[in-house]
């Protein structure tokens, strides 16, 4: 479970800032806006980030972003790793534009950091860096 203070870094690439345009399969339709952050497989299992299928704790966090853009949002932490309880990815829960919209708001480009901060084992604290 994420402590207070950790932390970890992400770049971003093209389907993150893309998501529902940049697309290697035909799933569902084209959506302009979409994003989401990507949570590789070390971090997510050095902080049990889980998904919704672990019953261990819930998959939705709170978030705020460095520059208040979003305040009190709410991620879900989706998708899976090779060991399948373990979250890939953070999304906007209910709301998969909800990145996307803060990526245009900060003008996020290919290769940008962004730091994922644990204010608490719920709460998040995204900083482009």
């Amino acid at each position: 479970m994420p402590q207070p203070g950790d932390s970890f870094i992400t770049t971003l690439k093209q389907a993150h800032l893309e998501w529902g345009e940049f697309r290697h399969t035909n799933s569902r339709q084209i959506t302009i806006g979409e994003g989401y952050l990507q949570i590789p497989a070390d971090e997510a299992y050095r902080h049990e980030i889980t998904n919704n299928k672990s019953t261990l704790r819930s998959a939705e966090y709170d978030f705020s972003t460095f520059d208040d853009f979003i305040v009190d949002g709410k991620l879900l932490a989706a998708g899976n790793q090779s060991r399948p309880e373990f979250a890939k990815q953070f999304q906007g829960s209910g709301h998969l534009k909800l990145l996307g919209d803060w990526y245009n708001h900060i003008n996020a480009q290919i290769d940008d950091k962004i730091e994922i901060k644990f204010i608490s084992a719920t709460e998040i604290l995204l900083t482009k860096i």
